[in-house]
């Protein structure tokens, strides 16, 4: 699935922030554009309030990106405005009326979203023959201690072994990340250098950021500041895996088990959201939680995918009480085996280049389905009645 690159252009803050909500919404991977100097997929420009300098934006627009899709917001569908807009160049005319939820603003959110989905197609059938879309993969855990890093080190060591293709792991999580330390790496820089120098991250300077893993993989390490990343910096993270999107064809971020704005970032860009959990009723009820709040975020429920962690025969707490709870079937499961986990970890070596133990297997078997492309659709499930020995 392309990732799009969108540009809203409007003064009013409230506008951007509903239209970029709306662009999430529809299941493909979208990322906001605030500077006027990059070069955006899709335009979405708002002529409610003054249609002249909006019909004048988008001439000037198409005059300077003419394969470019734009978008015309008004308030209402007024034949000669609609007329108007797609003379000055629209692709596209929405009208769109903020706070109400009847049959004709769910329509006009249906149809926005076909359109997105068109604009991302034309998109990938354009850049087919010159390189591989990159793919973006995040890990969200549960809850502290569900095994998110250990899981997403491991898988991006398989994916970049398997498919011999530019890897990078990302350390998203504030303060403490631990994914250089997971493969016995000493980084000198951080995401924090990356994010702080955006204006000149071209692919010589990003190559000095990174450091190497012997797998092939290339790590661009967590941050060693308490209280970086944070708010402020979303929307340099979106930037910054816009254009490590263009040297990577897959991306793979550890996001650890918080929902902030940084994260939050991240599950806009991504394909697929790994959900980490455990088989426990804590990691379980957060794990609805988290659900929730990516379907409230807009972010692509679709694209959740729960992987159960730390899996053995002495839990109570059947798989298929599990995918009862969350509305969601397992996509993957991992053995509980605390001894091969912890001698991985201390080593400083993946579970993939240590032995040849069931766990390793596991992770091989699982990164093979996405290098394949091959996700089985059954696993997911119909949402049905959350209901959990009437603690969920």
């Amino acid at each position: 699935m392309a990732q799009l690159a969108a540009s809203i252009v409007s003064h009013d803050a409230e506008f951007k922030r509903e239209i970029s909500r709306l662009l999430r919404a529809g299941g493909v991977p979208v990322g906001i554009i605030e500077s006027m100097d990059a070069a955006p997929d899709l335009y979405v420009v708002d002529i409610r309030h003054d249609a002249s300098s909006g019909l004048a934006t988008i001439e000037r627009l198409r005059a300077g990106h003419d394969g470019v899709p734009i978008f015309a917001i008004a308030a209402a569908a007024e034949s000669d405005l609609i007329l108007q807009a797609m003379r000055a160049g629209a692709n596209e005319f929405f009208p769109w009326s903020p706070g109400t939820n009847n049959q004709a603003s769910r329509s006009m959110e249906e149809s926005f979203h076909g359109a997105v989905r068109r604009a991302a197609a034309r998109r990938e059938a354009s850049s087919a023959g010159a390189r591989q879309p990159c793919v973006t993969h995040v890990f969200l855990g549960a809850k502290g201690g569900a095994g998110t890093t250990t899981v997403a080190v491991n898988s991006a060591v398989e994916l970049a072994r398997l498919s011999k293709r530019p890897t990078v792991i990302i350390d998203l999580k504030q303060c403490l990340g631990e994914v250089a330390l997971f493969l016995g790496v000493r980084p000198r820089f951080t995401v924090l250098d990356a994010l702080e120098n955006l204006h000149r991250l071209d692919k010589d300077f990003l190559k000095e950021l990174l450091s190497k893993h012997k797998s092939g993989l290339d790590i661009l390490a967590g941050s060693e500041q308490f209280d970086r990343p944070n708010p402020q910096d979303s929307g340099a993270i979106e930037e910054l895996l816009r254009n490590l999107s263009k040297v990577y064809e897959h991306i793979v971020i550890d996001t650890g088990n918080m929902m902030n704005a940084c994260s939050v970032a991240a599950l806009y860009a991504a394909e697929t959201v790994f959900l980490v959990t455990n088989p426990d009723v804590p990691s379980i009820r957060n794990a609805q939680r988290l659900i929730d709040r990516v379907r409230q975020l807009g972010a692509g429920s679709e694209r959740v995918k729960i992987l159960l962690n730390r899996v053995s025969d002495q839990h109570l707490i059947a798989p298929k009480q599990i995918e009862t709870a969350l509305g969601y079937g397992i996509h993957h499961m991992f053995a509980s085996d605390y001894r091969t986990v912890s001698e991985a970890l201390n080593s400083g070596v993946p579970l993939s280049m240590t032995n040849n133990s069931d766990l390793s297997s596991q992770f091989g078997s699982f990164t093979r389905q996405l290098v394949g492309g091959r996700v089985d659709e059954k696993t997911q499930q119909p949402e049905k009645k959350r209901a959990f020995l009437g603690l969920l």
